[in-house]
C-alpha cells in the first residue's frame, strides 16, 4: 500500500540547510495499523506531510497504491490526495455552522460524488456512536464527539490510507483511550491502512508496526515486536 524509498527532506540551502528526513526506507501493507513515534523535532510531522502529499520531498519516492507520487504535478497530487487519503488531526476542525452530517459529507461534496454519500456518512456516524447527534450543529457537541465526527469525515471517501497527526493529543485520558479503541476497530472493519503520528506510544497498545524517528532517521527497525 505504501513504499517510502530513500526519502530526504531538506529545508533551506547552503549553510542554512536543515536536513529533517535522512534517507528513510520502509513499507506498509494494506490494512496495517502503524505508528510513527519520536520526540518533538524528530521529523514525525514532516514525514506525515510527505506521505500525505502536503509537501514534496527533496529527493526519494513516496509510492502509494502502486503510484509513484513524485512524478505527479500539483493538480494531479491534489486529486490523488482527495481520492486516496483521509486525514485526522489533533483538532477536529469542524465547520461550526454546519451540522455533524454536513461536516462528514464535505469531502464527498468536494469530490462531487454525491451518489450514496448520505447513507454512507450515516453508517459511519453510527459506527462511531454519533447516530443520535448527526443533525446537531458542530459547535453544539463535545470535543470527544467532534473528534469522532472528524474520524468519520476522514473515512467517507473510502481512502486507501488514513493519516492521523496526534489524534488523541487534545483529549483527556479516558476519551483518548476510547478514540484509540475506535480507530483500531475501524481499521479492522474497513481494512484500511492507518498511519498515526503520536508522542504517546503506550496509549496505543499492540499495533502492527512502529517506526521511531530520532533526528530524521529510523531507529530500532520497524517491527512492533521491538517495542512490546
Amino acid at each position: 500500500m505504501l513504499e517510502v524509498q530513500d526519502l530526504h527532506r531538506v529545508f533551506g540551502e547552503g549553510e542554512n540547510a536543515v536536513h529533517i528526513l535522512k534517507g528513510l526506507n520502509f513499507s506498509v501493507k494494506r490494512g496495517e495499523f502503524m505508528l510513527i513515534v519520536g520526540s518533538s523535532g524528530s521529523g514525525k510531522s514532516t514525514l506525515l506531510n510527505q506521505i500525505g502529499l502536503l509537501d514534496r520531498p527533496t529527493s526519494g519516492k513516496v509510492i502509494i497504491d502502486g503510484t509513484d507520487t513524485s512524478i505527479l504535478d500539483d493538480n494531479q497530487r491534489s486529486i490523488f490526495r482527495s481520492v486516496k487519503l483521509g486525514f485526522i488531526f489533533q483538532f477536529s476542525n469542524l465547520i461550526a455552522d454546519l451540522t455533524v452530517l454536513e461536516n462528514v459529507l464535505l469531502p464527498r461534496d468536494i469530490q462531487r460524488t454525491p451518489e450514496g454519500a448520505e447513507d454512507e456518512a450515516k453508517q459511519l456516524l453510527q459506527s462511531v456512536g454519533m447516530e443520535n447527534q448527526m443533525y446537531k450543529f458542530a459547535n453544539k457537541i463535545s470535543g470527544g464527539q467532534a473528534q469522532r465526527v472528524a474520524i468519520s469525515r476522514a473515512l467517507v471517501n473510502k481512502p486507501a490510507i488514513v493519516l492521523a497527526d496526534e489524534p488523541t493529543g487534545n483529549l483527556d485520558s479516558k476519551m483518548a483511550l476510547s478514540t484509540v479503541s475506535l480507530l483500531k476497530s475501524l481499521n479492522k472493519k474497513y481494512n484500511q491502512t492507518f498511519i498515526i503520528v503520536t508522542h504517546d506510544r503506550p496509549q496505543f497498545g499492540e499495533v502492527d508496526k512502529v517506526i521511531t524517528l530520532i533526528d530524521g532517521e529510523i531507529v530500532h527497525g520497524e517491527l512492533e515486536a521491538s517495542f512490546a
